[in-house]
């Protein structure tokens, strides 16, 4: 009798589970710098693969999926309900990471921790809407693949797509290219993705061996509380909406989704975790020229774990500087937030510049960024792995209001 092969999610889980093991046997016989000696590389030559996969994947499945849908009129439907989507949901998560820092805070939970002598925030600290809308449009499209500048990339996707459906018969040769290529570098993502628990295992080792537990003892309650909303936040919006709009069991839509959320949660990084998104949207249901839309733009603009971490941030280095915050500011925060989650699309450590702009806004010192920066992987790990799961959600919505709306028009 044949055996049965372990499912790749239960070999991601495992590997997850070994590697805080490992990584908690490193660090406690004091060894942490074994794992970023040897296991450390084997997890970077993953995420390099991945790294290397996301262009051409984003590129020719956008493509691909214009061209499916026949109709750029439906490219423009998909595209306001995806911007849309996540503009509310990014707007409904200030509002969670608000209310949970506002209640741990009058608890008298958070911490109250002074700079270390000498600590600069010397990045940046703003973003400009107007010079991001300029960047989004390539000047030169080889140098758009080579830096995976991905606002840019699917800019040039949605113009070759375009251009390939208004050529008409003449660019059938062009699109069975598309359709053809994609078709080899669907195979070259499956092998990639069957090595995600290697992958996991290594950098989840890195992780705890070099971080350990002790950094956790006197930030531990912040990052508690930003953690808290980003469950709540995965809960009662992403699987709310995905039962409501798509008809998921949150049980189904988690256990589904779990292969992506572990290897963002792991890797804290979206673009990085493209492939895996696309395929456990696909799997739940999303039609895969939507979610060929819907997941790249997503891992670029949509920003809800980052919005979480930076209004818990901001309360509680308000609380650090002796600040009580107003609600008028709290609202100040919330908008500047969801209207930066845009306006940083796309630029090198848009967390930390987002949340520099909104400390700016509320008038606190910028160099305060300092007393959380030690542990900003941390935040992002779990902010990482929110935002892809907010991609896959999307991805399931907006495949169901656009099933709706083609029903109702055969009609």
């Amino acid at each position: 009798m044949e055996k049965k092969k372990m499912s790749l999610p239960k070999q991601i889980v495992l590997a997850l589970i070994l590697g805080i093991a490992v990584g908690l046997i490193f660090y406690f016989v004091g060894k942490p710098e074994f794992t970023t000696n040897y296991l450390k590389p084997f997890g970077t030559i993953f995420v390099n693969l991945l790294k290397f996969i996301v262009v051409p994947v984003v590129l020719l499945s956008m493509i691909d999926g214009i061209i499916s849908m026949g109709d750029m009129k439906k490219v423009g439907s998909v595209g306001w309900k995806t911007v849309a989507y996540f503009l509310v949901t990014t707007a409904i998560a200030c509002v969670i990471g608000l209310l949970f820092a506002n209640i741990f805070n009058n608890a008298g939970l958070f911490p109250t921790l002074a700079l270390e002598e000498g600590a600069v925030w010397d990045k940046a600290t703003s973003a400009n809407f107007m010079d991001t809308l300029v960047a989004i449009f390539p000047s030169n499209m080889w140098k758009s693949f080579t830096e995976a500048n991905m606002l840019q990339v699917i800019v040039i996707a949605l113009m070759f797509g375009g251009g390939i459906l208004a050529a008409g018969e003449k660019g059938k040769l062009a699109k069975d290219l598309v359709s053809t290529l994609y078709a080899v570098i669907e195979r070259v993502m499956s092998f990639i993705i069957s090595l995600s628990p290697i992958g996991v295992f290594t950098m989840m080792a890195w992780v705890v061996a070099t971080q350990g537990p002790e950094i956790l003892t006197s930030l531990g309650i912040v990052l508690g509380c930003a953690y808290l909303g980003y469950i709540v936040h995965a809960i009662l919006c992403y699987s709310f909406s995905a039962k409501a709009f798509a008809g998921i069991n949150p049980f189904t839509f988690f256990k589904k989704a779990s292969p992506a959320m572990i290897f963002a949660f792991t890797s804290t990084s979206s673009a990085a975790t493209i492939p895996l998104s696309k395929e456990c949207a696909d799997e739940l249901g999303a039609e895969s020229d939507v979610s060929s839309f819907v997941i790249p733009l997503g891992a670029t603009i949509n920003m809800d774990g980052t919005a979480i971490y930076q209004c818990v941030a901001t309360i509680f280095l308000a609380t650090c500087c002796g600040m009580t915050l107003t609600l008028g500011q709290m609202v100040t925060i919330v908008v500047t937030a969801t209207l930066a989650s845009i306006g940083t699309a796309g630029t090198p450590g848009a967390g930390m510049i987002m949340l520099a702009m909104v400390l700016e806004a509320m008038n606190i010192p910028v160099d305060m960024i300092m007393i959380i920066y030690g542990i900003d992987r941390l935040f992002d790990m779990g902010r990482t792995c929110l935002n892809i799961t907010g991609d896959v959600s999307c991805a399931l919505c907006v495949t169901k209001w656009e099933n709706k709306k083609a029903a109702k028009a055969a009609k």
